[in-house]
């Protein structure tokens, strides 16, 4: 018998070995093309996340300098082009309101844990394919500048996340996603100068005819009372006629039924009226004051009673005699003697729990209260005002159905008093040196309070609704001023201030959206 070596195979167990190794070569061409393959996928992997961490940076730098809208210079085309943008944590308050101009294609927003207190109006208008938008984590103030973004969260079809009101202190933890309203108005007012007449004035009075809306200007240094018109095409307020005389001190319009009448008070030469000639476009004497009743003229208050025409004249000189007019459908005749030797200033016409009153008021005593009398159709003596010296105007005004007097005082504070069940009542003294018009007036629901001055600035004040009070709201400087008058035409507000010492100014009342 034939003896095999040790370590030497048989034949039949060499030939299993050759498939064997065949097989274990292939494995290995196998395992090396698929080693050679996972390491140019992990090459690729690791490019690809280098081109992607480059492309964060330079999206984060270029859209953070976008936002903080800083000074002008080449931006990253590139970097604003991408898909979805993530600003997270990069410590941002605000954001340029051109921050996402022209990217209609960005899908996903998330301006997540910075400190945004608040975001420019419409800032993401030009996302038409947002759909979600992440503002988590900010500091986020709801006040006026959120109330566009309450809004807009309530229109958009995106997803956005809870925006979280960090104040005001009322606001805080509250959603600005849940809210319908904001606590505060966000529309404030001001006043900003519309026209300058070159001319001084002391009283401006405004009449509406056939739709147009004029302006009569007591202007003595000119020897006129001179007559505007509203220009509805130019916008502003044209010279329409001219007036002249001497020393006039009071231009008052009156319209009864189809004519126009202004009076027109003077210092010398008597006084006289003027009546509308829609002819000639211009203004005719149409009748002459008495002289001798009319001295030194410093008021005309005009005024209904019933159906009949009244107007007043408040004389201050010292033989003065303060007296009242009435229409006979053919002129105005002096009804009624008031208030004789008082050196009156002014006159106000006010209805007082329904009835017809007339307060004048005078430098050398308090004002004095007169009650129409049904009976006598007269005026009857009725009280006085207590405790208000040295008054040289008396203006009233109504706030929600409560009466309130605003009297004018040149030395010392002006009062603004309350009408209670049986008299007035003093609810605030506002300081005044030199001021000869303390005057209320109100647009849009807002009441105001006018203070001139003849030495310092002249102060516009507003209603506090809350605290019953006026709250010094805006300084005019006027030289001397003797009158605001309201004039409201085409949906625009003004008002008329009148200087004795420079040109009668028109400012106009204007709205503030303080959300934009």
């Amino acid at each position: 018998m034939r003896r095999w070596g040790r370590g030497i195979s048989p034949p039949h167990e060499r030939e299993d070995l050759v498939p064997q190794l065949e097989r274990a070569g292939l494995q290995m061409e196998e395992m090396e093309h698929n080693m050679k393959a996972l390491t140019d996928e992990l090459q690729d992997v690791k490019v690809e996340r280098g081109v992607f961490r480059e492309k964060t940076y330079r999206l984060n730098v270029e859209l953070n300098h976008v936002l903080g809208n800083r000074e002008a210079r080449i931006i990253d085309v590139d970097a604003l082009c991408m898909e979805n943008r993530f600003i997270e944590s990069n410590k941002m308050e605000t954001a340029s309101k051109y921050s996402f101009r022209g990217l209609r294609d960005l899908t996903h927003l998330s301006l997540a844990n910075n400190n945004i207190k608040a975001l420019p109006r419409d800032v993401f208008n030009d996302l038409d394919s947002l759909i979600e938008l992440d503002l988590r984590g900010n500091a986020f103030e709801c006040d006026c500048r959120a109330k566009w973004l309450m809004t807009w969260l309530k229109n958009t079809n995106a997803t956005v996340s809870d925006v979280v009101c960090a104040g005001p202190e009322d606001m805080k933890d509250k959603r600005l996603n849940d809210m319908t309203s904001l606590h505060n108005e966000c529309v404030s007012t001001d006043f900003v100068l519309h026209q300058s007449l070159a001319s001084e004035s002391l009283s401006v009075d405004t009449f509406s005819y056939k739709n147009d809306v004029y302006v009569t200007i007591a202007a003595p240094s000119a020897e006129s009372c001179m007559v505007f018109q509203w220009d509805h095409i130019e916008m502003n307020f044209r010279t329409y006629d001219n007036i002249t005389g001497q020393s006039i001190v009071g231009c008052k319009s009156v319209v009864i039924q189809d004519q126009v009448f202004v009076i027109v008070a003077q210092l010398f030469g008597g006084s006289h009226i003027y009546k509308f000639d829609e002819d000639q476009s211009s203004f005719s004497r149409f009748q002459d004051i008495e002289v001798s009743k009319i001295s030194k003229p410093n008021d005309i208050e005009a005024f209904q009673v019933g159906s009949d025409w009244f107007f007043v004249i408040a004389d201050s000189s010292k033989a003065g005699l303060s007296t009242l007019y009435k229409w006979n459908d053919k002129g105005f005749y002096s009804y009624q003697s008031l208030h004789e030797w008082y050196r009156d200033t002014d006159a106000e016409f006010l209805d007082l729990d329904g009835k017809a009153h007339l307060i004048l008021a005078s430098r050398s005593q308090v004002p004095v209260i007169y009650q129409w009398s049904r009976s006598n159709q007269k005026f009857v003596l009725q009280g006085e005002i207590p405790h208000m010296e040295d008054v040289v105007a008396v203006k009233h005004f109504r706030i929600k159905e409560e009466l309130y007097l605003a009297m004018t005082r040149y030395i010392g504070d002006s009062k603004i008093l309350r009408w209670g069940t049986k008299q007035f009542t003093e609810i605030q003294a506002l300081p005044s040196r030199g001021s000869m018009i303390l005057q209320p007036f109100f647009f849009k629901e807002r009441y105001y309070m006018a203070l001139g001055s003849d030495y310092t600035f002249s102060q516009i004040y507003k209603w506090d609704d809350e605290n019953k009070l006026f709250d010094r709201f805006k300084d005019v400087y006027i030289q001397a001023p003797r009158s605001f008058t309201v004039v409201s035409t085409d949906r625009r507000d003004f008002i008329f201030t009148s200087s004795f010492k420079g040109n009668t100014q028109i400012f106009e009342h204007i709205m503030i959206d303080l959300s934009l």
